[in-house]
């Protein structure tokens, strides 16, 4: 009897007596199995046919995951078992599959496994004269990190999850740069208080600070060459140094200029890091999403993948799902309190939405989430996506945007208002109609007495002549009480 082992290496075929098929499948483990001498009297390696790659033995093993037979393994059983050898087998569905290839007794049940689980468990000294214990380990980690890369379809540029830690922490350095920068600003305005109007820009202010230090130190500095590469006005630079020289500011020691210079540092060692982060942020989301960047910019797509969790949960999502998210809080008080529910949530931030005139901003942003929702699940789904679908819907939501802004109006039969000619009237019309306007008034009168009568049977307010009886008749009742 012959049972088939399928290992990280290749394939194997052990040779093991016939009445072990008797033995109770609970025993057969204790019997051969927990003591590798044991195993190896009893179970000898026949044949072996080694994987030449990784690859290889990944499509092996995609092929018995799904129960296929893959024509290695047709050749080995063909070339080393003959019709009258029974041969067990692990997997049942592999096994179906062979029957149809291979005319021979095939066995698959538990005790067919149990034997496949003692094999496994002594592997290193059953096939060690095929194959070391250092290479088997090797390849088993090998194959199993290629085999869970197939199941998932994995690829290292399709992680999502950089796209939401970043976003998360460029949120949060915003944050810190600008506490840092305000408390920059508060701590050296005690001595120079101008420069705070003059250099609006955190990260200006914070390299003045850090290069210069006291302000009496401006006249010698050469600002030009500081901000160089920061395209700062020379009128900027001229008023920084008239102010140095007129400030009101007090004096302040040196151990507080050190101080503040280091809290400048921080202040241009975060932005510079944020600059990184964001052109990182730029590649990935072109890499990962490139049709949700190409409709709603790379901020508020990365903000939509981090609210929503992953690139596929955002794909799953319905275009109006999309078009409230981030705006949780406003729908379920708006629903609570019988509101109006909102437009938009994080899409509003869109440069397509900001374009939009305030009335127009809902419809644009029905628009934007309908053609964002079918760009991401292209992105998500597609194998190899590109930033074409995204360029076209941008494109449509464009042109219905210049339509409801009044740019372009399409009419139904497709000709635009500047093409479609005015109307003018005819120089020689028909004379005025008299009788049209008799029509008319009679038309007028007669529904408006249609109105009094139905106003009467409703109870609702009377006419003038039945205002005017229920006055005299009030007048009469006050009389006979004075009498």
């Amino acid at each position: 009897m012959l049972v088939l082992f399928e290992s990280p290496a290749g394939y194997g075929l052990f040779k093991c007596e016939d009445k072990v098929l008797e033995i109770e499948k609970d025993k057969i483990y204790g019997k051969y199995f927990e003591d590798s001498s044991k195993a190896a009297k009893k179970f000898k390696l026949e044949a072996f046919s080694a994987f030449s790659d990784t690859a290889e033995a990944v499509a092996c093993a995609t092929a018995a995951v799904e129960g296929s037979v893959g024509k290695k393994l047709a050749k080995f059983i063909k070339k080393n078992v003959s019709a009258s050898d029974t041969l067990l087998i692990a997997d049942k569905a592999q096994s179906e599959g062979l029957k149809e290839k291979v005319k021979m007794n095939i066995i698959s049940n538990d005790l067919s496994l149990e034997i496949f689980r003692g094999i496994r468990h002594n592997m290193e000294d059953l096939m060690k004269d095929e194959v070391s214990s250092t290479d088997l380990k090797s390849m088993a980690l090998g194959l199993s990190h290629s085999l869970s890369r197939y199941k998932l379809k994995f690829s290292p540029d399709k992680v999502d999850t950089m796209i939401v830690q970043a976003i998360g922490l460029l949120d949060e350095l915003d944050k810190e740069i600008n506490t840092y920068a305000m408390r920059v600003k508060e701590w050296y305005g005690w001595h120079m208080p101008e420069l705070a109007k003059a250099l609006p820009d955190n990260t200006h202010y914070a390299k003045l600070v850090l290069n210069v230090g006291l302000r009496t130190n401006i006249k010698n500095c050469d600002l030009n060459e500081l901000f160089e590469q920061d395209n700062v006005d020379q009128s900027v630079i001229d008023n920084v140094k008239d102010l140095a020289e007129i400030s009101m500011g007090t004096e302040i020691s040196e151990m507080d200029i050190i101080n503040i210079k280091s809290l400048a540092e921080q202040v241009l060692s975060m932005s510079e890091y944020r600059a990184q982060l964001s052109t990182y942020l730029d590649n990935r989301m072109q890499a990962i999403a490139p049709n949700l960047t190409q409709m709603v910019g790379v901020l508020v797509g990365a903000r939509l993948i981090a609210h929503s969790g992953s690139l596929i949960n955002l794909a799953k999502m319905p275009a109006s799902t999309v078009q409230i998210l981030g705006a949780e809080k406003a729908l379920f008080r708006a629903l609570k309190t019988k509101h109006d529910t909102p437009k938009y949530g994080l899409i509003y931030h869109a440069s397509l939405i900001g374009q939009a005139q305030p009335k127009n901003k809902g419809k644009i942003a029905r628009v934007l989430a309908a053609k964002t929702s079918l760009a991401t699940r292209v992105d998500a789904l597609s194998d190899d996506p590109s930033s074409e679908i995204g360029l076209a819907s941008r494109a449509k939501v464009e042109a219905r945007l210049a339509q409801l802004e009044g740019t372009v109006q399409a009419g139904g039969n497709g000709v635009t208002a500047a093409q479609t000619p005015t109307y003018v009237a005819p120089v020689n019309g028909g004379g005025h109609n008299d009788s049209s306007d008799m029509v008319g008034i009679e038309a007028k009168k007669a529904k408006k007495e249609k109105k009094e009568k139905k106003r009467k049977s409703e109870g609702g307010e009377a006419t003038e002549p039945e205002k005017k009886k229920k006055k005299e008749k009030k007048e009469k009742k006050e009389k006979k009480s004075k009498a």
